[in-house]
């Protein structure tokens, strides 16, 4: 991918490709988001992970510039956003909307490509988005993942400085996703600053250089895949358990050394502290079998984290 100058110039100007400091954002009596502070660095691809109502998208769209902070800053290569949005050095992809139906894929693409002052080539970013065999397709003949590609396609365009991408992935299969994400890290590997929520924790673990975690409006953990799970201590101690009796879990749960009890039918995970303490329990107390123990991984600290499931 051809890089302008522009941005270019940009990346080098400032330290930071988005900068908050003490952001809360207020709706009546409800704090969605409560003293984030946050710095992105140029050339990162970042996951932005959290439940419903973590705050994830309200932060977005102040990065956006489509709302305002109630308290605090933000910052887009050292400009307001909506300054740094108008001078094209940040595109957005979302989950729905923003496409015409009738129109082909081309004539998309070539349609939002004559809103710009200045656009990459329609048959460029085609091919950098792996549609460029769909051009000629009614977009209402699009699957929902080649929607998506679509989408990606307009929003490299303007061959933005920032791209915040909405579930980028939903709809396509493995391929299409492995495809979607060389090209990303392509485009970070040129100094391109990719911010990305997802619920494919594989992905944030996969992709991501680092995973921001946000639960209750504030940022609860911040760091590499690896630094992420660490974070939260002992292990998994997982067992088929036939039945699953209420009073069984309960005393589970109150076993010393165990920090949670998560129940899967006849499956029964429990993250523990004291995994072998756990273990002779489980043998010697139930009727448990087939018991496994393991380290955590990126859903078991998000649930620890977060204290909540995360949406599937």
């Amino acid at each position: 991918m051809t890089t302008t100058t522009r941005s270019r110039d940009t990346r080098a100007a400032t330290a930071s490709a988005v900068r908050l400091r003490g952001v809360t954002r207020r709706f009546g009596d409800v704090e969605a988001v409560r003293g984030l502070d946050l710095d992105l660095q140029p050339g990162e691809v970042v996951a932005f992970l959290g439940p419903n109502g973590a705050g994830k998208t309200t932060t977005i769209d102040m990065i956006l510039g489509l709302s305002r902070p109630t308290t605090g800053e933000v910052e887009v290569f050292g400009m307001p956003p909506r300054e740094a949005v108008a001078r094209g050095l940040v595109a957005a992809v979302m989950q729905t909307g923003g496409l015409l139906k009738d129109l082909t894929v081309r004539e998309t693409v070539a349609y939002m490509a004559s809103l710009f002052a200045d656009s990459r080539p329609v048959e460029a970013v085609l091919e950098e988005a792996g549609i460029a065999d769909l051009a000629g397709r009614r977009v209402a003949s699009c699957s929902g993942g080649e929607q998506q590609r679509l989408r990606f396609a307009m929003a490299l365009l303007s061959d933005p400085a920032l791209l915040l991408l909405d579930e980028p992935t939903t709809g396509m299969d493995v391929e299409g996703r492995r495809s979607f994400w060389s090209a990303i890290r392509r485009d970070a590997a040129d100094g391109r600053t990719v911010l990305f929520a997802t619920h494919y924790l594989e992905e944030a673990d996969q992709y991501a250089d680092r995973i921001v975690l946000i639960s209750g409006g504030r940022i609860v953990a911040d760091g590499t895949g690896p630094q992420i799970r660490a974070l939260a201590s002992g292990r998994v101690v997982r067992a088929t358990l036939p039945g699953a009796d209420p009073q069984v879990i309960a005393e589970l749960a109150a076993l010393d050394g165990v920090d949670g009890v998560d129940v899967r039918g006849d499956q029964v995970h429990l993250h523990a502290r004291d995994s072998d303490a756990v273990a002779r329990h489980l043998l010697t107390r139930t009727a448990a079998h087939d018991l496994e123990i393991t380290a955590h991984n990126l859903e078991d600290a998000f649930l620890t984290l977060t204290g909540k499931e995360q949406d599937r």
